[in-house]
């Protein structure tokens, strides 16, 4: 039995995994030394420290996580718990938040800070996937079997909206749209759940206009004058997208070497966390660039086919949705830092500095590798077992046959 779950697994997400935390540990190091000397004082591998100790951490969870039967999250009494937990932590943010860059996100625990926000992705994953396969009898039933999930899926978003993280809301309510998409449902459903929505946003686009100061604050109508013109505002508020762009473009193909980067030395701001890419293809050049793009590719795509052949609703669920969250998050993180959409301070999958956003990665690869188990254990073992149980029902009636006859 064991040997047989053993050889189930797919190996190739679990090397990737490992192989794009180890090459984000390392441009971590390269990308923070300077800045760690020279703003906060802290010995030059300051940041690779404490993202190491993160790694160790989160590579115990993700085993824990490969190996949990995933099904069990399907408990109601535990989807409470999770769900209440959420939210229990982004009001806990809003009362006792530790604000950085303009956002209050952060929870300070010790000499620790945790994002609660970045937790809330994979328990909405978790409780869409979940209810979404319990409801699968009347999933087109708009009152019972699709409005409670999306209500909730629309508090937790307006909840990271205001602490304000505009760029894990979106993630978040994105992912939550894909496995909606993904759930069952009929065309006719979603059609009438987007009616719903332009709906509602009709009647409430007089408070938007009213409120359009504080929806749209300063810091967000920079960003996009920023990205709009970041040559014509290099002064301020393009200033971080313009460096973004020496480092990119001095990069070439080759690189300047590891560890050579000029743009690190305090020109950069945010180059361990939201930029870490333009430091890679500075350094790295395109090989770097292309070897974090096809990783996280990879796990993208396996994560969809995933979704697509799991006979399992749930499991297909949570399978794209975390591919989905997966995507989501790479590409707006790389199109902020190559100008090709505004600056939202998202962090790079696996690569960028984060305790918080490395163990709910840890978490999300853990799943979508059990998640793959059970679907090659099934198609394979249980195909295999069906296949012979015609030839042993053979066997036994010829046994009591000749049993009969020697009678």
């Amino acid at each position: 039995m064991l040997k047989k779950i053993l050889k189930s697994y797919d190996y190739s997400i679990v090397i990737v995994y490992i192989l794009l935390c180890l090459f984000g540990l390392v441009m971590i190091y390269s990308s923070s030394m300077v800045m760690a000397v020279q703003y906060y004082g802290y010995p030059a591998d300051f940041f690779y420290q404490k993202q190491k100790i993160n790694l160790i951490v989160a590579f115990l969870i993700f085993i824990f996580f490969a190996v949990f039967p995933y099904k069990a999250f399907r408990n109601k009494k535990f989807l409470m718990v999770m769900t209440f937990l959420a939210v229990l932590g982004l009001f806990a943010v809003y009362f006792f938040g530790h604000a950085t860059n303009n956002a209050q996100s952060w929870i300070q625990v010790g000499a620790r800070k945790i994002q609660p926000s970045e937790f809330v992705k994979i328990s909405v994953i978790i409780y869409l996937s979940a209810v979404y396969a319990n409801k699968q009898r009347y999933i087109d039933q708009l009152n019972k079997g699709v409005l409670p999930p999306v209500i909730y899926l629309v508090f937790v978003c307006f909840l990271i909206k205001i602490e304000p993280d505009n760029g894990t809301a979106l993630i978040t309510f994105l992912i939550g749209m894909m496995i909606i998409i993904c759930s069952g449902m009929r065309f006719k459903t979603i059609f009438k759940l987007v009616m719903l929505g332009v709906l509602l946003i009709s009647l409430l686009a007089p408070f938007f206009i009213l409120k359009m100061d504080k929806i749209f604050t300063s810091g967000n109508m920079k960003r996009i004058e920023g990205f709009l013109d970041p040559f014509g505002t290099v002064g301020d508020q393009g200033f971080q997208l313009v460096n973004s762009y020496l480092a990119i473009g001095s990069g070439g193909i080759k690189g300047l070497g590891l560890g050579q980067s000029v743009q690190k030395l305090g020109y950069l701001p945010e180059a361990h966390t939201d930029f870490i890419m333009a430091i890679i293809a500075e350094e790295l050049g395109l090989f770097g660039v292309a070897f974090v793009i096809l990783g996280i590719g990879y796990l993208v795509l396996r994560g969809i086919f995933i979704g697509i052949s799991c006979r399992d609703p749930f499991g297909s669920m949570l399978a794209i949705g975390i591919a989905g969250m997966l995507g989501l998050q790479s590409f707006i993180n790389l199109g902020g830092a190559s100008g090709l959409i505004p600056i939202t301070g998202v962090t790079l999958p696996f690569i960028s500095y984060g305790g918080s956003s490395i163990l709910v990665l840890s978490i999300c690869m853990g799943i979508l590798t059990n998640v793959s188990m059970f679907k090659n254990y099934d198609k394979k073992y249980k195909t295999e077992k069906a296949a012979l149980d015609p030839q042993l029902d053979t066997l036994r009636t010829k046994h009591q046959v000749g049993k009969a006859i020697q009678r």
